[in-house]
């Protein structure tokens, strides 16, 4: 009489397939131990979290099991790929994530695989036929599951509303539709912040600077230019020279952030189509006052500043003078007081456009400051955990246009320019007098300046002897007859 078969260990391993098949333990746990059963539960929930589909395959509903693996296997291809994309050519990398119809593919890609994942996590739960199991294991099991749950699928979920609120952000910002080659292998682009308050007839400009780029390494140079520059004449062939052939010459009535408003209110003198006659008009006298071409420009209202500054979590910098919030046509309500300060999106704001007590430039200087800061503190770390709210704050903050087709190209060159020292020049007193300076001057200290920094060297003095500093007469606004340098005023910690 033979003997019936050994039973199977309780202790025995769990093997997934024998002869190619799933093993019958382990798709039916009637024949196992309380220690098995356990074990079999709680394995099959991790083998969803490390290869979803893999469950399934070994006790489960194989045709869903395969239809999960290779979606997994075809996540990993698209991840290699999209890597040696970045490798090879990190433009084309970036300049994915500019366009509408990507982004639409990976948000929508996401939430499949979000709403997959669920269900093959809630399909291991049941597989591991919780009801058998001993009530302590019951509760870790079910913990285990909803935390994982949370992770993988709350995670896509998460990162596809991110992406979601990022091609919103893009559609409404990038409006320009048309590219701009280079000029003498750079780009220029003007960079405004735009002031409104409540005290102020119209939008003017009070930070302008053009920032110029080498198209090629990102090596760039920085021009400011004050707020109260004068005496402002136009390219010939120009819109702002047609419409004002004598140029923008009416004393301190006629300012250089004083054009924008100008041409806001002269709309209807502008050729039909212009939709910013306002930018129009500040571009063109930057380009005379520079001698170069502005190919984009970039315009930050400082209102929207200010909810960027919350959205980041706020600002850490050290300031160095006594900083009235208010003053002008408002009571003084406070002071931002010198040392190390974390500034909200409120105090950020004032110390950049308190006037009270300092002079343009060291104005001037403080909106420096708190933008280096804002890009220089901005870690990854801070983008993937508020991103939805930096994404609303940017809304209606940033104007410009350049091209949503461009934005891989100007981003990779942006990280060249990121990685290197950018020299900056202003032509604030002592430098020039914004209100009597020679064009051809400025002309020649912006060319010296570009050619010092695409040849490494420390750039020469300009064949023309800069206006000397005054020693009496007429005075710099606000009575300083020098520069606030940035270090005398903050440093971003």
């Amino acid at each position: 009489m033979s003997r019936p078969p050994a039973a199977p260990e309780l202790d025995d391993e769990v093997s997934v397939y024998v002869s190619g098949r799933p093993d019958r333990r382990l798709s039916d746990p009637e024949t196992m131990g309380p220690r098995m059963r356990r074990r079999r539960a709680f394995s099959l929930v991790l083998l969803t979290l490390v290869f979803p589909g893999s469950a399934q395959l070994a006790a489960g509903n194989r045709t869903l099991g395969r239809v999960a693996v290779r979606c997994w296997l075809a996540l990993w291809a698209l991840a290699l790929l999209f890597g040696l994309l970045f490798l090879v050519h990190r433009t084309s990398f970036l300049g994915l994530f500019g366009r509408s119809w990507f982004l639409t593919g990976l948000q929508w890609g996401l939430l499949g695989f979000a709403s997959l994942w669920g269900l093959l996590f809630l399909d291991a739960w049941r597989l591991g036929q919780p009801g058998r199991l001993v009530i302590q294991a019951r509760r870790w099991l079910t913990g285990l599951t909803a935390g994982l749950l949370v992770v993988t699928s709350g995670g896509l979920v998460y990162a596809a509303s991110n992406v979601a609120a990022g091609k919103d952000a893009l559609n409404s910002l990038f409006s320009g539709n048309r590219a701009v080659a280079a000029s003498k292998g750079r780009y220029n682009i003007l960079l405004l912040g735009a002031d409104s308050g409540k005290s102020r007839v119209g939008t003017r400009p009070d930070s302008i600077q053009l920032a110029s780029v080498d198209a090629e390494t990102g090596r760039a140079v920085m021009f400011g230019f004050s707020r109260d520059m004068e005496n402002i004449n136009f390219r010939q062939g120009s819109v702002m020279q047609r419409l004002m052939p004598e140029g923008w010459n009416c004393g301190d009535e006629c300012l250089l952030n004083g054009i924008y408003t100008w041409a806001e209110n002269h709309h209807d003198q502008f050729p039909p189509g212009t939709e910013n006659p306002g930018v129009l008009a500040t571009r063109e006298a930057v380009e005379a006052v520079s001698g170069l071409d502005v190919h984009y420009y970039v315009m930050v209202d400082l209102k929207g500043f200010q909810r960027m500054v919350d959205a980041v979590g706020g600002l850490d910098l050290t300031v160095q003078r006594r900083t009235p919030i208010g003053g002008g046509t408002s009571r003084i309500s406070g002071w931002i007081e010198p040392g190390q300060q974390h500034l909200d999106g409120f105090h950020a704001l004032w110390y950049a456009r308190s006037r009270t007590g300092s002079t343009n430039y060291e104005r001037m200087a403080r909106q420096r400051c708190v933008m280096t800061a804002l890009v220089d503190q901005v870690d990854p770390q801070t983008v993937l955990t508020r991103f939805q709210k930096i994404a609303a704050a940017s809304s209606g903050m940033v104007h410009t246009d350049l091209p949503q087709s461009e934005l891989g190209y100007f981003a990779d060159l942006a990280m060249k320019t990121r990685a290197q020292k950018i020299k900056s020049v202003n032509f604030v007193p002592p430098l020039i007098k914004p209100w009597d300076y020679d064009a051809r001057f400025v002309h020649q200290q912006v060319a010296a300046t570009i050619a010092a920094s695409e040849g490494g060297e420390k750039p020469k003095k300009a064949a023309t002897t800069a206006p000397k500093a005054w020693a009496g007469g007429k005075r710099a606004p606000g009575g300083q007859a020098a520069e606030a340098d940035l270090a005398s005023v903050c440093s971003a910690t």
